[in-house]
């Protein structure tokens, strides 16, 4: 851990969600799109800890790789929120 809210790859930095740190594999996804990173860094820490649980609330290795993908996919697109789900429920 570096600052408070902040976790170092190699020489990347990546802001964690309001409860959730940042996965491995999602921080990988963000760190190989910097379009992607840079939505990332300019949602709210509200925002980035949704995409985070929606992403590790997966229960199969392959919905979980494909919820990543989209993550990053959306997030190039400009969403600030993954659609269609009801939330993070450890905030």
């Amino acid at each position: 851990m570096t600052k408070k809210g902040m976790v170092r790859l190699a020489h990347h930095k990546i802001s964690d969600g309001a409860v959730h740190g940042v996965p491995a594999d999602l921080r990988k996804a963000l760190v190989s799109a910097p379009a992607a990173r840079a939505v990332w860094e300019d949602i709210t820490p509200l925002a980035r800890n949704e995409w985070i649980c929606w992403v590790i609330s997966a229960k199969k290795a392959q919905t979980r790789r494909r919820r990543i993908e989209r993550t990053r996919t959306e997030l190039m697109e400009g969403m600030r929120r993954p659609c269609c789900w009801a939330g993070c429920i450890h905030r």
